[in-house]
């Protein structure tokens, strides 16, 4: 039987909002996620777990506690757990996203995005 392999870029073709993370595949009891992202999101953190950011396209800045990180297409880089940190998108940025199954993407279960396959 041929598998399928996972086109990023047709999965974000299928939808248009912003701060929204889509389930595109599962590992090792983690979720990759595919997200557009706009303007600035709120500061958080992870108690538990990194947030892994990989950019797919455009420019994100993720202000930190520690310093900023400035990211384009191709770079990645992982928020170390428990540090207070923002994306900022000043024009779309299409990101690709893992996090453990389940973990709220604000870092707090009553203000995150409602994760979904697509």
């Amino acid at each position: 039987m041929k598998q399928k392999a996972v086109n990023i870029a047709e999965k974000l073709t299928l939808f248009a909002e912003h701060w929204s993370p889509k389930i595109v595949a599962t590992y090792n009891g983690n979720e990759v996620m595919v997200a557009k992202i706009s303007g600035e999101y709120v500061w958080h953190k992870h108690e538990d777990t990194d947030d892994f950011f990989f950019v797919v396209s455009g420019h994100l800045l993720i202000e930190t506690e520690r310093g900023d990180v400035e990211l384009g297409p191709g770079e990645l880089y992982v928020v170390p757990r428990g540090v207070m940190h923002r994306p900022i998108a000043e024009h779309e940025v299409h990101i690709l996203l893992i996090e453990p199954r389940g973990e709220p993407n604000s870092g707090d279960p009553a203000t995150a995005a409602t994760k979904v396959w697509i």
